[in-house]
């Protein structure tokens, strides 16, 4: 009989650096924490990589001078102009410097009353108390005129005067409509991450000549980069001053090297993936983590499907309501026995909504984890695949 569920353990692991065998590394770690620490390597367990290392040990770095001459080459180095880009110092900062050193004039368009992952800039009954539509269109001193000082709750940072500080030539407007910067300039790189392809078609349509999102920048090494051929700038976050780590590539030959080596190492056949940014929204700063373009870039193929899940509470309130015990334990297992394979649309199932196994296992990861100084950024999930009517 099982007395647990699932489990997700951190796995310590040494300080990752360029160059190192990333797959050796965790394989042979995991096998000391599983020796040391009494826990067996299972079929169908799942290890998480986050995708931190993965890039570290690839050396995938870009220099803001790289960033720029990208930049520079793509969209003619006069006058340019960038919306919707989020409010961080670690994911955009060093990005904007770039920005800035690859044209004469550079006008950033933030969206109000946040950014796409609810940053704010001000609180948003504000806007209602002093008249403001989402359709208003602000400079700088008419924005400020309205809404004062700004200053975000979580960081202190004011962001428009810290990211006017990145370079000498930025002027900052707001707007919520990507088309208003063609006021300004037809040479635009729209920086938003899962809008990005609506936003590109909507400046397109209303007359940009020059048009890139993130994920179009820095997709083949520049002066000797690093790149990624699929999200370019996408996932990328500060390394130094003047260097950003980009997100990993091919990571689906690193994930399917991992396996079989804990194959060779274990005799089982577990699951990988590499996990950024958890899929999940804080309660209280209403910030949605997800700043990466996707919760993992890759992953083996059991993770890509989605769970086909009963509503436990369901049966129990309803057709099972008169049993109790070992007769509705009996009654449970049985149910969930025989239970379709697509549930999908089933009242049976209701709550128990269908997201992506690798978005749930990369958002349990990151949570695990963390993005501090646990030292865990390696993470090993036992029983996730089980259920009510798993033996053992």
């Amino acid at each position: 009989m099982r007395y647990t569920g699932v489990t997700a353990r951190g796995i310590v692991m040494p300080v990752f650096r360029a160059g190192d065998d990333l797959v050796s590394l965790v394989a042979e770690n995991l096998m000391k924490a599983a020796k040391n620490e009494g826990f067996a390597i299972e079929e169908g367990d799942i290890i998480g990589i986050t995708e931190a290392v993965v890039a570290r040990t690839q050396s995938n770095y870009a220099h803001i001078d790289q960033i720029a001459a990208d930049v520079r080459a793509k969209l003619g180095g006069k006058d340019m102009g960038i919306v919707f880009p989020i409010l961080s110092r670690n994911r955009f900062a060093t990005v904007l410097k770039a920005f800035s050193a690859a044209c004469e004039k550079l006008y950033v368009q933030l969206s109000f009353p946040s950014d796409e992952v609810g940053n704010l800039l001000f609180d948003p009954d504000l806007m209602d108390d002093r008249g403001v539509l989402p359709t208003d269109n602000f400079d700088e001193d008419g924005f400020r005129a309205v809404f004062g000082n700004t200053v975000h709750r979580f960081t202190g940072v004011d962001y428009i005067e810290y990211y006017k500080s990145l370079g000498s030539n930025i002027e900052i407007v707001f707007s919520n409509d990507p088309a208003n910067i063609l006021k300004y300039t037809k040479n635009v790189i729209n920086c938003d991450i899962h809008t990005r392809a609506r936003t590109r078609r909507r400046l397109e349509k209303a007359g940009a000549e020059r048009v890139f999102s993130l994920d179009e920048l820095m997709t083949a090494p520049v002066n000797g980069s690093g790149f990624n051929e699929k999200y370019g700038l996408l996932g990328s976050n500060k390394a130094t001053e003047t260097t950003v780590k980009l997100f990993p590539r091919a990571c689906d030959e690193f994930v399917a090297a991992l396996r079989e080596k804990i194959r060779e190492l274990s005799g089982a056949g577990i699951e990988v993936l590499v996990y950024g940014d958890g899929g999940f929204k804080d309660p209280i700063g209403g910030i949605w983590e997800l700043a990466d373009p996707v919760v993992s870039p890759a992953h083996t193929p059991r993770l890509g499907g989605t769970p086909n899940e009963l509503k436990l509470k369901y049966f129990a309130d309803n057709e099972f309501a008169g049993l109790s015990g070992e007769e509705l334990e009996k009654a449970m297992r049985a149910r969930i026995s025989e239970k379709d394979g697509n549930l999908v649309g089933s009242m049976q199932s209701q709550g128990t909504t269908p997201r992506r196994y690798s978005d749930l296992v990369g958002s349990l990861c990151d949570l695990v984890s963390g993005s501090g100084d646990r030292g865990t950024p390696v993470v090993y999930i036992k029983g996730y695949f089980t259920n009510f009517a798993t033996e053992a």
